[in-house]
């Protein structure tokens, strides 16, 4: 354990201004109010927190970072409050630990929901102020260094699992691959312990049969870049164990098959050496095609800056080359470490590799980069705004932290970083959430192509939009990024809210004009009492997703309504029985309520049962929760609904896309579905599905869905199909007592 001279003198060796006595004052608070807690290891719980200032201390960051390290967990298990550090310490340090420290007041129903609920709060302090995931990270780092101590293997594979899943990739995602790379190996360790000693034994076997074979490839580099007239550090680098696992794994390829188990680094001074570094190295061995990347030109999301390259080596060996200045070195290895600009740097540190780090260059690279670098975590941020339920928050941080990238561009040539596998809605979304709430197409380098087109590196991606379209449910299918997943998610259930309020709103004008009462929202607002409820528009949405009825509004209203007395004219299945089918032709009443701009699947569903139809009869089914769902009056299913109809209309201006569904028996020849569909499409029809029912070979059966204006339109196709001498029989497609016993 450090001791506090130590960590003092750790601190003012790259910052010699340091506040000395703010340093010295923390470290004797943290023994202090930590006394006699230990650890698992027995050790002094204290040691924990000096330990974690240390490891911040080697990324060379400020005093108020260090201290939160040495506070970082006073709150949480310690007496002391949020107040007490701010009047030791100051506000910005009391807000760092605050940002720090975990929910632990807080009764939640299961362990998911409490991780889920820190994480929102850890990446929203985060988004304020990086230095909060700084000391979270190594934090991390030094719990996972002593965790053989935690007694309890399920305990120990938790904290591991986590480990992997958000700290490690996320320390990958800000640029600090050495905290990636070390907290991926110790969780490796836990959870798959005999895979790990596996691999470190097959790499022991390599070093001793490749006994100086890293040497050799280093001095022949050297001498290569020495003939090209450039100074460089030139070294060799063994991957991690987790690094070959993960590699085998996701190749699905064995030990043997690696080839770049052990990696060259080249570091050198100007960024223009690395492209002649690149040249020479090409010059003298040949380049293997597809092993090339520049991320110097294109770098990172995170910051990152290297020239990757793999070429045929000395001894027709493979060589992995990563070619970098020092300060790209230093981003490489600490990301936003890196460049945390000091407000009182003005000095510069050397290191033992004889380059000067040249904390300004740095520093500019740094601003150039600094909103590249935290965009995800204000995206992640942005998250808590939009998911109601924090395990989807939880869910698409994991979604964000796991993600290779592909970079795409706009018709302008701005670069979008996007997770492999991103398809053009995630494009658009991450454009912007209005694009991407508003995109109808996309143009994928100049050619139309579906919005689920999955992107590759260098696409050039237009965004095609319409302000009167809108996401779909299906579209959350179709991205990977959580921040798409989000906004669509978010705009739906506001589309969805708005379609019940309307709907609300036209059930209770019908109920209002059933008893010649005047409708307004103050008369509606008369009952938000009772109700329990905020506003009239909560009333709306309510009685639209058929969780309040109209009845129970018009009560709240008027005390004395009897229920009897309310019924509506049409009720369940004893009204179909004195109705019977014949009531299809019959003019809707006056105070049938309109659907107008409600779009299927959001607060009025069309049934499947009897696909309604512009032109139709139709009422509607209230169904808790979940709105209206329309049928022909004449719909078989009806005859089992005991709950309470709705009298509705079309409007004449109705915007629907209204699918009707036809069955056919056709004799089975060669073309008759190329005759059907040439019919169809003759008559303006779009097919959207054809499925098979029944097929021998002289007789099938088949249903068609047809996107149609209206049933007269569906009519007029299906007359122009009944003249055709291949089909025996057609009809609209509705459920029967059979296909219903079926379906049940």
């Amino acid at each position: 354990m450090l001791r506090q001279y130590e960590l003092v003198d750790l601190v003012k060796n790259y910052k010699p201004n340091a506040d000395e006595a703010l340093l010295d004052r923390a470290y004797v608070y943290t023994m202090k109010v930590h006394g006699g807690q230990t650890r698992h290891s027995g050790d002094p719980y204290f040691s924990h927190p000096i330990e974690v200032a240390g490891i911040l201390t080697k990324l060379k960051l400020d005093e108020a970072t260090i201290v939160t390290a040495l506070l970082h967990d006073t709150i949480e298990d310690t007496d002391t409050t949020y107040n007490d550090i701010c009047e030791l310490f100051g506000e910005e340090i009391a807000d760092l630990v605050n940002g720090v420290t975990k929910l632990s007041n807080i009764q939640f129903s299961d362990r998911q929901a409490k991780q889920a609920e820190n994480f929102r709060k850890f990446f929203l302090a985060t988004a304020k102020d990086v230095r909060v995931l700084l000391v979270k990270l190594a934090d991390r780092l030094h719990n996972m260094r002593t965790i053989d101590h935690i007694p309890k293997e399920e305990k120990r594979k938790a904290i591991a699992q986590e480990t992997m899943d958000i700290y490690a990739p996320l320390a990958g995602r800000i640029g600090m691959q050495g905290f990636r790379e070390e907290l991926e190996d110790r969780a490796f360790a836990v959870l798959n312990k005999d895979a790990r000693e596996s691999v470190i034994n097959r790499l022991s076997y390599l070093n001793e049969e490749s006994g100086d074979t890293i040497d050799l490839i280093t001095d022949e580099i050297k001498k290569c870049l020495e003939q090209a007239d450039l100074d460089a550090i030139v070294y060799g680098r063994q991957k991690r164990p987790y690094s070959v696992w993960r590699k085998m794994e996701r190749k699905d390829i064995s030990f043997e098959q690696l080839s770049d188990i052990i990696g060259f680094r080249i570091i050198l001074k100007e960024k223009s050496e690395c492209y002649a570094a690149l040249g020479a190295v090409h010059s003298k061995w040949k380049m293997l095609p597809g092993f090339f990347k520049d991320y110097v030109s294109t770098p990172k999301r995170n910051g990152y800056q290297s020239i990757h390259t793999t070429v045929m080596g000395p001894d027709k060996q493979r060589v992995e080359l990563q070619i970098r200045t020092q300060s790209m070195h230093d981003v490489a290895e600490t990301g936003v470490a890196a460049h945390w600009d000091y407000k009182e740097q003005a000095y510069t540190l050397g290191n033992d590799k004889g380059h000067a780090r040249d904390w300004q260059a740095v520093n500019t690279f740094a601003s150039s980069l600094r909103s590249s670098l935290f965009s995800d975590l204000r995206g992640l941020a942005d998250l808590l705004d939009d998911e109601v339920d924090s395990t989807d928050f939880l869910e698409h941080t994991k979604l964000e932290m796991y993600s290779d990238q592909v970079f795409a561009f706009t018709p302008k040539g701005d670069l979008i970083s996007l997770p492999r596998g991103a398809t053009a809605i995630d494009f658009a979304y991450a454009v912007h959430t209005t694009v991407g709430d508003t995109c109808v197409g996309v143009k994928i380098n100049g050619q139309h192509r579906p919005l689920r087109s999955e992107l590759k590196n260098g696409d050039s991606v237009e965004v095609l939009t319409s302000k009167a379209q809108g996401p779909t449910a299906e579209w959350v299918d179709y991205v990977v990024t959580g921040r798409a997943k989000s906004a669509i998610r978010r705009r739906i259930r506001q589309s969805r809210r708005s379609e019940f309020v309307d709907l609300g709103e036209k059930l209770l004008q019908s109920a209002f004009r059933r008893r010649d009462l005047p409708f307004s929202d103050d008369a509606v607002a008369n009952a938000l009492g009772k109700l329990k409820l905020d506003d009239v528009e909560d009333i709306y949405a309510e009685v639209g997703n058929g969780t309040l009825s109209d009845f129970e509004v018009m009560q709240a209203i008027y005390p004395g309504l009897s229920e009897q007395e309310w019924k509506p004219r049409f009720w369940g299945r004893r009204l179909f029985e004195m109705i019977g089918p014949n009531m299809g032709a019959a003019p809707a009443p006056d105070n049938a309520i309109p659907l107008r701009g409600l779009q299927p699947g959001r607060a009025v569903h069309f049934a499947p049962c009897c696909h309604p139809l512009p032109g139709d009869r139709i009422v509607g089914v209230v169904e808790a929760g979940e709105g209206v769902v329309v049928h022909t009056i004449d719909c078989n299913i009806l005859k089992h609904h005991d709950g309470r109809w709705l009298d509705l209309q079309w409007e004449r201006d109705a915007d629907i896309a209204a699918v009707g569904q036809i069955s056919i028996g056709v004799i089975n020849e060669p073309g008759v579905l190329g005759e059907i569909a040439s019919v169809i499409a003759q008559h303006s029809g779009n097919i959207t599905n054809v499925r098979i029912v029944t097929q021998d070979n002289a007789y099938a059966e088949m249903v068609v869905d047809i996107v149609v204006d209206d049933v007269k339109h569906l009519n007029l196709i299906i007359a122009a199909l009944r003249s055709l001498q291949v089909v025996n029989k057609i009809d609209r497609s509705r459920w029967t007592e059979k296909s219903m016993a079926d379906i049940t």
